[in-house]
């Protein structure tokens, strides 16, 4: 069985993280996946304090388990969200689309392993001297918001920026991709996309079709006019978004053009306002399964290919 210090460091039992994806990871989910032994986790989003509280309630309600709370920090509720956190002591905080620099006492003092997401070099250096256990190196070619760099890139750079483990994310979906994070110098991988398919992901029926009807080109990348560029599935809202961008449309309207987008596409399944986040590897994503399956799946399929990596070496 693959293990490494991140185990030790959270106390689970494969070094495997579920992303905090926004309206999509609630506390069901999370908790299913910390139940199959990895690190389920709760995404607060855009969503208020309220609503982020209850989800953690949930999790804990059906698992014993660690789990975590992913707080992107572009939303107008997260510091509120984030004193939630620290009130409900939260095992584990990731963080996304931001510097949680000003947060880090709090959650430190409430007894949370901090795990940023990262983009740069430069801040996986900045993590390291604020206290973040660990931090999470996301290239390009995940769903949501994404950096510039791709895995392959970022992982090794993160890797030899900062002696905290780090988790590679973005283009992981089977044991191959395990295997190449942990050959990258990473000690642990961040699944986003395949989790669409798990069967306690309450997305509607039409955002997981179209997940597993997706090709090697099925998704775009949108919002870098304004900052903070965000991959989806190529669907008309986003064809429509891309043309917008690059027209005369004030910054004002192109915000609001995008403002709950994500919403319809989760609760609703608007296939024509919906903006359906994915990563590049939704071509690979090919049934619905338990969440237990897919951990298992992932985590076993990548011990033979470790295993046989010394096949390569004379």
């Amino acid at each position: 069985m693959i293990q490494s210090p991140l185990c030790d460091l959270l106390g689970i039992r494969y070094p495997l993280f579920q992303g905090g994806m926004a309206w999509i990871a609630d506390g069901r989910l999370a908790a299913a996946v910390s139940e199959a032994g990895a690190l389920g986790i709760v995404a607060a989003g855009n969503a208020p304090a309220d609503y982020v509280r209850d989800q953690i309630r949930i999790a804990r309600s059906l698992t014993n388990k660690p789990f975590g709370l992913n707080i992107m920090l572009m939303s107008p509720f997260a510091d509120d969200v984030a004193r939630v956190a620290a009130e409900e002591k939260v095992a584990v905080i990731t963080t996304g689309a931001g510097n949680p620099s000003k947060y880090m006492d709090s959650w430190l003092s409430a007894g949370s392993k901090v795990i940023p997401v990262v983009a740069s070099v430069g801040m996986a250096k900045l993590m390291t001297r604020v206290g973040a256990s660990a931090v999470i190196a996301e290239g390009g070619e995940s769903g949501g918001h994404v950096g510039e760099l791709t895995t392959m890139v970022l992982v090794p750079l993160v890797c030899d920026a900062t002696d905290l483990p780090v988790i590679a994310a973005g283009g992981i979906a089977d044991g191959r991709g395990v295997a190449a994070a942990f050959m990258l110098g990473a000690c642990g991988v961040q699944i986003g996309t395949r989790f669409l398919s798990a069967e306690e992901c309450s997305i509607h029926p039409v955002y997981k079709e179209k997940i597993l009807k997706a090709n090697d080109l099925a998704t775009m990348v949108t919002g870098k006019r304004l900052g903070h560029p965000v991959r989806s599935l190529r669907t008309k809202f986003a064809r429509n978004y891309a043309k917008c961008e690059y027209s005369s449309m004030p910054d004002e309207e192109l915000e609001k053009l995008g403002t709950g987008a994500l919403r319809l596409a989760v609760q609703e399944g608007d296939a024509e306002n919906g903006c359906f986040l994915s990563g590049q590897i939704a071509a690979m994503v090919s049934k619905i399964e338990p969440a237990a399956d897919i951990v298992r799946d992932v985590m076993e399929s990548a011990e033979p290919i470790l295993k046989g990596a010394s096949s390569w070496v004379r």
